[in-house]
Order: structure tokens, then C-alpha cells, then sequence
């Protein structure tokens, strides 16, 4: 009897993880990315993290998009769903081999060392990108052109929640342990 009723908790408690695919796949970049309250982030709002993966692979395949910024956000929930041996090489493709003034490819250290284990490569990658120099015409703007109060450099806070929460799994440091 016990056994049945934590069962039908356990089922009543579970995420819903349905969404309408064709509608994700029909939306634009800007609104299935950005969007911090659609898109593939509703999936991962409601605790449906590997999905929120899922639907992102789906996403790029279907628009032919290996944007490195989906390549990131798919790392990060594979990364969150425990899925570290597939979330560590989509990170590595989101490098910049421009000029990459805002320290981009520090962050992207520092995530990769957290994920391998490595805490001396994640305090030396959060202090490379903490000596990034702030450019006079940093200005960050949302998705309409509004101002935005941003710290800078972008990612350092998310740098420091990885060392303050390095033996935490993933998804745990990620929102802070």
C-alpha cells in the first residue's frame, strides 16, 4: 500500500516536460534563445533540463544553426542533466577566434575546468577573464535596445559560483549552492 501511494506521488510530482514541438522549431532565434520566458527555457523552468537539451539539438538540426550560442545553452543543460561527456564538447565549439574583448573564451575555460574537475584551471581562467579590460563603449542593451545594468566582465559572477560551489554538481553551482 505504502509502495502504491509514494508511486502515485512521485507521478502526480513529476514535471510535465510536453511542449509543442513544431511551435519551438517555428520560432525564430532571438525567440527560442533569448526569450528568457519561451523557448527552450520553459522545458528547463519546469524541470524538464534534459528536454530543454533535447529540443535545443533539435532546434539547430532543424534550422541548420550551430550557432555557438545554442551550442553553449545545449552544453549547459546536457552540463545540468548530469550528461558532462556530451556537454563538454559542445562547449568547446563556442571558442571565438575573433577579437574577443568581452573574455568569452575564459568563461568557456573556466566552465570546461568546473566540468572536468580541474579547480587551479577554473581559478586561473575566473582570473583571466577578471583582468579583462572594460571597453569605453560598453554599453549592454536587451534584446529591444534597452539599457541593462551588467557587470563587467559578463560570466565573472558565474565564474565565482563555480569555484564557491566546485564540489557541487553542475546544475547546483550553476544556481548557486
Amino acid at each position: 500500500m505504502l509502495s502504491t501511494l509514494l508511486l502515485l506521488l512521485s507521478a502526480l510530482s513529476a514535471p510535465s516536460c510536453d511542449y509543442d514541438h513544431d511551435a519551438m522549431m517555428a520560432l525564430d532565434q532571438n525567440a527560442f534563445d533569448q526569450d528568457m520566458e519561451g523557448g527552450w527555457r520553459t522545458l528547463h523552468r519546469a524541470g524538464c533540463t534534459e528536454e530543454a537539451a533535447d529540443l535545443i539539438r533539435d532546434y539547430r538540426r532543424h534550422h541548420d544553426n550551430d550557432a555557438p550560442i545554442l551550442l553553449f545553452h545545449e552544453g549547459q543543460m546536457r552540463a545540468q542533466a548530469g550528461q558532462t561527456e556530451k556537454a563538454i564538447p559542445l562547449i568547446e565549439q563556442t571558442y571565438r577566434n575573433d577579437e574577443d574583448r568581452g573574455g568569452w573564451n575564459f568563461y568557456v575555460d573556466g566552465t570546461i575546468a568546473f566540468l572536468e574537475g580541474d579547480r587551479k584551471a577554473l581559478k586561473a581562467a575566473r582570473e583571466r577573464l577578471a583582468d579583462v579590460p572594460e571597453p569605453e563603449e560598453f554599453a549592454p542593451v536587451d534584446t529591444l535596445g534597452n539599457p541593462v545594468d551588467m557587470p563587467w566582465p559578463p560570466n565573472l559572477p558565474m565564474l565565482d559560483r563555480l569555484i564557491d560551489c566546485f564540489d557541487s554538481d553542475y546544475a547546483e553551482a550553476y544556481h548557486g549552492c
